[in-house]
């Protein structure tokens, strides 16, 4: 049993079907709302980037990178 959920949206006109674990749409999701996008919007903004891989590793690295730069403009706070 895989831990991936499947969800299919519409990319250039087409049906596309993306596995992602729960916690990366969760955090793909806050991202999505943080820019006042819908989802389909910030996946079809990730899809049209010069992408290497597979559209879900894409997705991946691009929460990494999300989550890398919001560290990035919080302070430390100890």
């Amino acid at each position: 049993m895989s831990n991936q959920i499947k969800k299919t949206i519409v990319l250039s006109g087409h049906n596309t079907s993306i596995a992602l674990e729960k916690e990366f749409w969760l955090q793909l999701k806050r991202i999505a709302s943080k820019g006042n996008l819908k989802l389909d919007d910030l996946i079809q903004k990730i899809d049209k980037k010069d992408r290497k891989g597979s559209l879900a590793s894409e997705i991946r690295v691009y929460i990494l990178k999300s989550i890398e730069n919001d560290r990035k403009d919080t302070p430390n706070k100890l």
